[in-house]
């Protein structure tokens, strides 16, 4: 049996095949772990819970979804509620999880937590700085999108195009609204 997934790239399906024969992993972004789960946080858990369920049917899987329990919602949701970020994010990753479970989403083989990968975090970034691809301003790393000419490929969207401060106010820092 051939499993077949949609390549956003090339707009087609295609043929799945794995870069090590008989093994694949995969990689599914998890929650911001500062409030209840949404449809939002759901959904990929869901699709990804399938799309693992039809893998293991064929090949050795090893599944991870992160939690992010490091953010500036989490930080906010600590101040506003008087509680500790362990407490909030503890709070938050079993709420989740029971959440998943109810919806009848299994666990992944991996559930990495942020914090407990900062330095990993610093180095990649560091990484990113000393190729050209992000830059610091006034504290901040962000990410440049002007210098990766194919920024936008995969979503098929134009970079000219996108609304700058549509969903976060535009910091005067940037070099580019879309940093």
């Amino acid at each position: 049996m051939t499993i077949y997934l949609h390549d956003t790239l090339q707009g087609k399906k295609r043929p799945f095949e794995p870069l090590r024969e008989g093994e694949v992993t995969m990689y599914l972004c998890g929650p911001t772990v500062y409030n209840y789960a949404h449809i939002g946080n759901a959904r990929p858990a869901v699709v990804f819970d399938v799309l693992a369920r039809v893998l293991r049917r064929r090949y050795s899987l090893t599944y991870a979804r992160n939690i992010t329990d490091v953010d500036d919602k989490i930080n906010q949701a600590s101040i506003d509620t008087g509680k500790p970020i362990d407490d909030i994010t503890a709070q938050f990753i079993q709420a989740y999880n029971d959440d998943m479970g109810a919806l009848g989403v299994d666990m992944p083989d991996i559930e990495p937590r942020a914090t407990r990968h900062i330095d990993e975090m610093i180095e990649m970034i560091g990484v990113l700085v000393d190729k050209g691809f992000a830059y610091e301003a006034e504290g901040h790393v962000l990410f440049d999108v002007t210098a990766d000419r194919n920024y936008g490929a995969l979503s098929k969207r134009d970079l000219r195009e996108m609304i700058a401060g549509a969903r976060v106010e535009v910091a005067p820092y940037k070099r580019s609204p879309q940093d």
